[in-house]
């Protein structure tokens, strides 16, 4: 069965077409990427997708939409658009769907990827149990978390707002960086720190500690200091991110009870070459008494390219091979 998988965020919307069969992706087309801004609604972006493919598309559709699904209008985060799921077969012209939360898409690509898909980042370097629970967490505009539970020849997909939680300073500096971060946002969760904006606070109390000046610089400019290697500051930012990620991951797998950890989101794929060097490993398994523990965890970081188009997809096998 074909469906046409998309992955709505608030700059662009991503389209592909999926072949589906007994609840799995068997194989997924070139993504097609439009900008959201250049288009007046999901329904216009859908058809320019359609006349860019050349060909009349499935009548199956498979939506991953950056904003929580439930009720009866989606409004999307940055973005202008509204989806009414009641309308949607009307105005795409398709005879089944499935509509789910983006994180939630990724979650369903973590349970279907294929072991090529992940690239192994700290505890032992083995395949994930076929029965327990896998936590699934991605730094983004946001933190993303969600939980996998594989149950042998199944699995189901928890969306949570596991990004939300407190963030817990480990030493002087996050301290330093919460203290920072109080006044602005009053409560500091693991987002505030943990995502592409996060970055900021973090550059912003590193320069106050060491008495430098600085220009009031966005996390985009920070993030391409931090990654070309062109500014030390940047560069002692970024490894304090990925020590913060490290240690919220670790919270995240103790709370969820997992037997693995996965590193999703685009900014993740970005840092795949800073894992190793930065004390993510360490901080994820510094949990105390547990350390033992969580050093037997195995944490892996998704490389597919398109995980939320492939997600989206699984999501519909799953759903309608029932």
């Amino acid at each position: 069965m074909e469906v046409v998988a998309v992955d709505i965020g608030g700059t662009h919307a991503r389209f592909a077409i999926a072949e589906v069969a007994e609840g799995r992706v068997a194989s997924l087309g070139e993504a097609v990427t439009l900008k959201t801004a250049d288009y007046a609604s999901v329904q216009s972006a859908w058809q320019a997708f359609g006349a860019q493919a050349g060909r009349p598309l499935p009548r199956n559709a498979a939506i991953a939409v950056a904003s929580p699904v439930g009720g009866e209008v989606i409004k999307l985060t940055n973005n202008p658009w509204i989806i009414r799921p009641a309308m949607i077969p009307s105005r795409l012209e398709v005879d089944q769907f499935s509509l789910i939360n983006d994180f939630g898409a990724v979650g369903h690509a973590v349970a279907q990827a294929p072991s090529s898909d992940f690239l192994h980042l700290a505890g032992p370097d083995v395949p994930f149990k076929e029965r327990g629970v896998i936590t699934v967490c991605g730094p983004g505009t946001g933190l993303g978390v969600a939980q996998v539970l594989r149950t042998g020849d199944d699995y189901h997909v928890l969306p949570t707002e596991g990004g939300h939680t407190d963030f817990a300073p480990l030493d002087r500096l996050e301290d330093a960086i919460v203290q920072h971060l109080r006044p602005i946002y009053r409560r500091v969760s693991a987002e505030r720190i943990v995502s592409g904006p996060g970055i900021v606070g973090i550059y912003e109390t590193l320069a106050a500690m060491g008495g430098q000046a600085v220009p009031r610089l966005d996390d985009k400019a920070i993030w391409t200091m931090a990654l070309a290697g062109t500014d030390s500051l940047a560069l002692d930012a970024l490894d304090r991110f990925c020590q913060a990620l490290g240690a919220v991951a670790g919270d995240l797998a103790l709370a969820h009870g997992a037997m693995g950890v996965v590193i999703a989101g685009g900014l993740g794929l970005r840092l795949k070459d800073h894992f190793a060097r930065s004390g993510f490993a360490e901080r994820f398994a510094a949990k105390g008494r547990f350390e033992a523990m969580m050093s037997a965890i195995p944490v892996k970081l998704i490389v597919h390219p398109q995980p939320g188009l492939y997600g989206a997809a699984a999501a519909f096998a799953q759903e309608h091979a029932r």
